[in-house]
């Protein structure tokens, strides 16, 4: 499992990545993996050799230790250099230095445009990866996607459903919302039955508002090699701000920030009913909140217009090899097994949300009850809102710059007496300049 964006990258430190992105698109060297052969993989692993992985994600300890007993001629050096934009900046500078570069990175989706259009990683297309096709659920492989090039293999996905706190609805007479309409409602009455009780925490951040907008319709960005549209006032970006704009104007949010140790015990003692999050959420909540245990239940996310079914990603990570790599096949064989062999029943028993179809259907997956969540099957809503996730989500070529100027712009909606719009409008005119300054042509 994969939380979204939990810490913010200082905005100098991935200049590099787009500052390249220039000259990587103007043809002025090959493009990364275009000379690579398919992997014959029983080959390959018969051969053997060592590679090294970057990666924080915790059931591939596991995967790593099986990997290695069924092919014993291969080393496999699995390493924790930090978490998301930590480990972004440690491997920027190692390509940056030409040295130290791992042979496989943990890379979340939002953040691979920036590695793919500078030619930091590796093509996987041309070695296997395009015979993956219907592999994964929609959402995850067009995450991996810039242009015609794969550049990782998906490893997790984080579609969003409504994890809501059961006791807490009932106590005040409430039924769970279908829709955002009557979320609003649920928040006021909520709020007016327990006034120390919000329907949600939110103190500004860019995944989630970036997700909202997402399943809203919204297509903020739009990214055509080095051309890119930043717009934050089409519809479903409207449809976003007009309902959350509601909830700040009349203090419906706790200001709490998430993954803190006020929002922890905000879920357990029932301050903080509902979470709007991706698929990933079930294990934090079981083993961060045991104290609830019983009391939550998962439903599909509430809908723009009744009787709809759209669903958003938030978080979700690829793993991918890097250009520098010297031992590309190896690693590719390597995250296959990871991502789309047998790693990946190794994962989902460790607690890890599938973005493999297989895994998805099957009734195995589907039909598992968690007595956290009182019996409920709840990957079966998960696995739905995998399916639901709406087409056509871009991320720019320099989201992880983008983000981290959020509060800073968007974030002051929860601070002052700024609206989002208002937000917004300052995020997309900062990310405009900072686009074109990079060598980008961004239009708003």
């Amino acid at each position: 499992m994969t939380a979204p964006h939990r810490r913010v990258l200082q905005a100098t430190a991935l200049l590099g990545v787009a500052s390249l992105a220039l000259a990587a698109c103007s043809g002025g060297g090959d493009d990364a993996g275009s000379d690579a052969e398919a992997v014959d993989t029983a080959s390959v692993l018969e051969t053997g050799g060592e590679i090294t992985v970057w990666a924080w994600e915790p059931t591939l300890e596991q995967v790593v230790e099986d990997f290695e007993a069924e092919n014993p001629n291969v080393t496999v050096n699995l390493e924790n250099v930090g978490t998301g934009n930590d480990q972004y900046t440690a491997l920027q500078n190692a390509i940056a230095a030409g040295d130290g570069v791992p042979d496989v990175a943990q890379i979340e989706y939002y953040a691979v445009p920036q590695f793919a259009i500078a030619e930091n990683l590796t093509d996987l297309g041309p070695l296997g990866a395009a015979d993956l096709d219907g592999t994964f659920t929609t959402g995850p492989w067009n995450a991996v996607h810039s242009g015609e090039g794969v550049y990782g293999l998906p490893m997790d996905s984080g579609p969003m459903a409504l994890f809501y706190n059961q006791d807490v609805f009932d106590e005040a007479g409430v039924d769970v919302p279908t829709t955002w309409d009557e979320y609003l409602e649920a928040a006021r009455a909520i709020h007016e039955a327990d006034p120390k009780a919000y329907i949600a925490n939110d103190t500004g951040d860019a995944g989630f508002t970036t997700s909202m907008i997402w399943q809203a319709g919204g297509q903020p960005y739009q990214v055509d090699g080095t051309d890119v549209t930043v717009d934050f006032t089409d519809e479903g970006t409207t449809r976003f701000t007009e309902v959350w704009q509601q909830l700040i104007d009349e203090d419906l949010l706790a200001p709490v920030s998430s993954w803190s140790d006020e929002w922890y015990q905000g879920l357990g003692d029932g301050s903080i009913a509902t979470l709007t999050i991706g698929a990933w959420m079930p294990a934090n909540l079981e083993s961060g909140v045991p104290q609830a245990s019983g009391q939550w239940r998962v439903a599909e996310m509430p809908q723009w217009e009744a009787g709809a079914h759209a669903t958003a990603e938030n978080g979700g990570s690829s793993l991918a090899v890097p250009a520098a790599s010297q031992n590309a096949e190896l690693a590719y064989a390597f995250i296959e097994y990871a991502n789309a062999g047998d790693g990946v029943a190794t994962r989902v028993d460790g607690g890890a949300f599938p973005a493999t179809t297989a895994e998805l259907e099957s009734d195995e997956f589907q039909d598992k009850e968690f007595d956290y969540f009182g019996g409920q099957k709840v990957n079966e809503v998960l696995a739905q809102s995998a399916a639901d996730v709406v087409d056509g989500w871009q991320y720019l070529p320099f989201q992880v710059y983008a983000n981290s100027i959020f509060n800073d712009t968007v974030g002051q909606a929860y601070v002052s007496g700024t609206t989002l719009d208002e937000g917004l409008a300052d995020w997309q005119e900062k990310s405009v300049t900072y686009g074109n300054d990079q060598g980008f042509t961004v239009n708003p």
